[in-house]
């Protein structure tokens, strides 16, 4: 490789179309993507400094903030070992969309959480294809009574 290590995780970061962020111990965001931006509609001026808030529905953030609340204290995540999650997301034009993601937790030298990085994907449109696929299913082969 002929550029340094810094410099092509950098432009790795930049440039990959799946939305990288980045949001601090108390969920702002300190780092958004062009994949970000792409899946989110968000700019990175628009994006950096704000709560996660502005990617998650509503009805989904006291859940959300509960548990991050409990990552941060703990140290602690069911979910750094690269599991695929899916959950539902909102995109700067009211939008909802569903993201896959995985996460890669951050600590500081004495080990305390100081932060999450998720890498997402826009997963959306197999989502539809999932749910229409079921659906047909369903009409086809209704459930038979004992």
């Amino acid at each position: 490789m002929s550029q340094k290590p810094e410099n092509f995780a950098a432009a790795l970061l930049a440039g990959m179309p799946d939305g990288v962020v980045y949001s601090d111990a108390e969920g702002k965001i300190r780092f958004w993507n062009q994949g970000a931006v792409r899946i989110f509609g968000f700019t990175e001026a628009e994006a950096l400094g704000l709560s996660l808030d502005i990617i998650i529905p509503e009805n989904l953030r006291a859940r959300h903030w509960q548990g991050y609340a409990e990552t941060m204290r703990s140290g602690q995540t069911r979910y750094g070992d690269g599991q695929l999650l899916s959950v539902p997301a909102l995109r700067k034009d009211g939008a909802r969309i569903s993201v896959e993601f995985t996460i890669v937790p951050f600590t500081d030298a004495a080990g305390k959480m100081i932060g999450i990085a998720a890498i997402m994907r826009d997963a959306t449109a197999r989502f539809e294809e999932m749910r229409a696929l079921r659906r047909q299913i369903a009409e086809r082969d209704p459930p038979r009574q004992a």
